[in-house]
């Protein structure tokens, strides 16, 4: 199970950075879709993803 983890890290930094934040803007999509409180909510992983791929 580790290496796994470590090949799909590896995986992932060479790739570039949209594959690492993609994790980060899928939830924030996730988040957008709840009526009300998405947009506040989805805020954190909004700047998760601006910070890791800009």
């Amino acid at each position: 199970m580790i290496r796994i983890a470590c090949l799909l890290a590896l995986i992932g930094a060479l790739s570039g950075c949209g594959l690492v934040a993609a994790p980060c803007r899928v939830g924030s999509a996730v988040l957008d879709i709840v009526p009300l409180v998405g947009h506040a909510a989805a805020t954190p992983t909004d700047a998760c993803a601006a910070a890791i791929d800009p």
